[in-house]
C-alpha cells in the first residue's frame, strides 16, 4: 500500500511539472506572438499621412506567420495582394492626404516591385493625391520604384552608397574547387540554355548561358529604363547615359540629371512634408504606418457567399508534404479541397517558384487540370514560374505575368555526384561494393556511372522533356517543334515570354483575379478572395516543431535518392 501512494504521488508530481512547463511553453510562444504584432488592434489616426518605408517590412505572396520564439521584433510581411487593394482603399479614403514614399532598404524582389509601382500609378491618378519620394541611397530597384512619385527629393548630406547601377547578375562555378576535392559531379540533362549543373561541372559559362542571362538582365532593364524615363520626362537614352557614365553620385548629381525634384536636409524635408499637408508644423502631421494601414483596411468579406481561391505555390515544388515549400502531396490535396468546395467559383493560382521536383510537379498538374474542367482557373506569375513552376500553370485559361517575371526554363536535367576519388585521394578510404546485380551499387555515389547506367539516366531524362515539350503544345496550343525551339532549359522575361506565346497578358495578380471572376460570372467587389494554403498559427508552428523530422537526417535522404529535376538554373533579384 505503501508503494502504490509512493507512485501515485510520484505520478501526481510529474503531471505537475509537466502541466507548469507546458503551460510556461505556451505562454512563452503566445508572448513572442503578442510582442512581435504589438499586442494589440491597430488603432488609425483619423486623417494623415500613409507613410511607406521598404526597408520597415517586406512584400510577400503571403503574409508568414510569426515565428513562436522568435527573438526581437521581426520585420513583418505585407501581403501583396493586400497592399494592391490597400491602396486603392487609400485613393478614395479621406483620411489620406497623400503619400510619402522611402525606398532605402527595400527587401522586396523585382516583381513585387513592380505591382506594388503600378499600384501607386494607379493612386495617383485616381485620387489626385500626390506621392512624395525621399531617398538617401539609392538602388537600382528602390530608385525605379521611387520615381513614380510627384516629388523625388534627395538627401543634401554627403557618404550615402548609390548602386544604382543597372541590373546585373553573377554566377559561381565550382568544378575547379570539386576537383580539388575529388569530386565528381554527373549532368545529365536536355536544354543547351538548362544550365543549373554548369555551376558544378564547369569553370566558367556556356555561350548559351551568357547569351541568355544577357538577354534576361537586358529585358529586366528595358523595363525599368523606360519606367523611369517616363516619370521624370526624359529620355531612355538619357538614363543610360546617366548609367553608363557614372554620372550619379552626389546628391547634386541627382538633381543636374533630372532624377530628382530638390536637394534638402531632414529640416527643410520636415517643412516640406508639412506644407503637402497643409498643416502648421511637422510636429502636427499623423504619419500612418503602411503594414497598419494594410492590417485595417483589408478585412475579408465574411458576408459574401461566393470565394476566388488563390493558390500560392510560393517556393520550390519538391516531394512529400514539407511546409515550408510547395509539397507535392499537400498541395495536391489543398487543390483538391479547393476543387471540392462549391463556395468558390474561380480560382487564381499565384506561381512563384523555380521549379523542383518533376514528380511533384506531375501530381499538381494533374490536380490542376480537374479543377480547371470545373471552375474558371487563371495563372498569375509572380518573381519566378520557371521550370516545374511553368510545367503545373501553362494549362491554365489564361495567364498574366509580370514583365520582370522569369519563366520558361523547359528542361529537364539530373545531377547526381561521385565521391569515389574523394573518398580515396582526399579521405584515404577504402569502399568496396557487393551487389547481387550489375548496377545494384548505381546509386551509392561512390562510382562514376558507366555507359550503360548513363544513357539509362538520359532515357529517362528524354522522356520527361518529351513530356514537359508535349504539356506545354497542349497548354498553349503551340506546335511542339516550336515549344522545343523556345525550350531548351532558356529562361525568359515576362516581357520577352508574352511576344513567344508562353504568357498571355503583362499583368498583376489584380488582373487575373478580376478576370477570373468575370469569367466565372461574378462580382469580385462581392466576393471573398480567400488564399490557399492558409498561413501556420502560432499553434500549428509549435505542433510542428514537435513533429518535425531532424532536417539534416532529410538532407541526407535527399542525397541518397537521385532525382530528376525541372527547375531554373539561376534566381534573379533587383533590391
Amino acid at each position: 500500500m505503501k508503494d502504490f501512494w509512493k507512485m501515485l504521488l510520484a505520478v501526481l508530481c510529474g503531471l505537475a511539472i509537466f502541466g507548469f512547463l507546458t503551460i510556461l511553453f505556451f505562454s512563452s510562444a503566445l508572448g513572442a506572438s503578442m510582442a512581435a504584432s504589438g499586442g494589440k488592434n491597430v488603432v488609425l489616426p483619423r486623417s494623415g499621412v500613409l507613410a511607406i518605408d521598404m526597408s520597415a517590412f517586406t512584400l510577400a505572396e503571403q503574409e508568414k506567420p510569426i515565428p513562436a520564439f522568435q527573438s526581437g521584433t521581426p520585420i513583418p510581411t505585407v501581403s501583396l495582394y493586400k497592399a494592391v487593394t490597400a491602396l486603392k482603399t487609400a485613393a478614395s479614403d479621406p483620411g489620406v492626404k497623400y503619400i510619402f514614399l522611402r525606398t532605402d532598404g527595400n527587401m522586396s524582389n523585382q516583381a513585387s516591385i513592380e505591382e506594388l509601382r503600378k499600384a501607386l500609378a494607379e493612386f495617383r491618378q485616381t485620387s489626385g493625391k500626390p506621392v512624395v519620394a525621399y531617398i538617401e541611397s539609392p538602388s537600382t530597384g528602390g530608385y525605379w520604384l521611387a520615381s513614380v512619385a510627384d516629388k523625388v527629393y534627395m538627401t543634401e548630406y554627403q557618404g550615402s552608397t548609390v548602386t544604382l547601377t543597372g541590373v546585373a547578375t553573377q554566377s559561381i562555378f565550382l568544378k575547379d574547387l570539386l576537383d580539388r576535392f575529388g569530386v565528381n559531379m554527373q549532368l545529365i540533362r536536355h536544354g543547351k540554355f538548362k544550365s543549373a549543373g554548369e555551376m558544378y561541372t564547369r569553370n566558367s559559362s556556356s555561350p548559351e548561358n551568357t547569351m541568355q542571362l544577357k538577354a534576361v538582365v537586358n529585358s529586366m532593364w528595358s523595363v525599368m529604363r523606360a519606367d523611369i524615363a517616363a516619370s521624370r520626362g526624359i529620355t531612355e537614352a538619357a538614363v543610360d547615359e546617366a548609367i553608363d557614365g557614372l554620372k550619379l553620385c552626389l546628391p547634386e548629381d541627382f538633381l543636374r540629371e533630372h532624377f530628382a525634384d530638390a536637394i534638402v536636409n531632414r529640416s527643410e524635408l520636415k517643412e516640406r512634408l508639412a506644407s503637402i499637408a497643409v498643416a502648421a508644423s511637422f510636429d502636427d502631421v499623423q504619419f500612418i504606418p503602411f503594414p497598419d494601414y494594410v492590417a485595417a483596411k483589408s478585412l475579408p468579406n465574411y458576408r459574401a457567399k461566393t470565394k476566388v481561391a488563390v493558390i500560392y505555390t510560393d517556393g520550390e515544388i519538391v516531394d512529400g508534404r514539407a511546409q515550408e515549400q510547395v509539397a507535392g502531396d499537400r498541395f495536391a490535396a489543398v487543390i483538391g479541397r479547393v476543387r471540392a468546395d462549391s463556395t468558390v467559383k474561380a480560382v487564381v493560382l499565384r506561381v512563384n517558384s523555380p521549379g523542383g521536383s518533376v514528380l511533384a510537379s506531375e501530381k499538381l498538374k494533374h490536380e490542376l487540370d480537374l479543377l480547371g474542367k470545373e471552375k474558371p482557373l487563371v495563372a498569375s506569375y509572380g518573381n519566378m514560374a520557371a521550370s516545374g513552376g511553368y510545367w503545373i500553370s501553362n494549362n491554365c485559361e489564361k495567364i498574366f505575368s509580370d514583365a520582370v517575371t522569369l519563366t520558361g526554363s523547359i528542361g529537364v536535367f539530373g545531377l547526381v555526384p561521385d565521391f569515389s576519388k574523394t573518398a580515396k585521394d582526399v579521405l584515404k578510404v577504402g569502399v568496396q561494393s557487393v551487389s547481387s546485380n550489375r548496377h545494384g551499387d548505381m546509386w551509392s555515389l561512390m562510382r562514376p556511372f558507366d555507359s550503360a547506367e548513363y544513357n539509362y539516366m538520359l532515357r529517362s531524362i528524354e522522356a520527361i522533356y518529351d513530356r514537359f515539350t508535349t504539356i506545354v503544345a497542349e497548354g498553349r496550343e503551340l506546335p511542339k517543334a516550336k515549344v522545343d525551339e523556345i525550350g531548351q532549359g532558356r529562361v525568359w522575361t515576362g516581357a520577352d515570354a508574352l511576344g513567344i506565346g508562353l504568357v498571355d497578358e503583362i499583368g498583376t495578380l489584380g488582373d487575373a483575379l478580376a478576370y477570373a471572376a468575370t469569367a466565372a460570372g461574378i462580382n469580385l467587389d462581392e466576393t471573398m478572395v480567400k488564399g490557399y494554403p492558409e498561413p501556420l498559427t502560432a499553434m500549428q508552428q509549435i505542433m510542428q516543431m514537435f513533429g518535425s523530422q531532424n532536417p539534416q537526417e532529410e538532407f541526407v535522404r535527399s542525397m541518397a535518392k537521385p532525382q530528376v529535376i525541372a527547375r531554373s538554373p539561376y534566381e534573379i533579384n533587383v533590391y
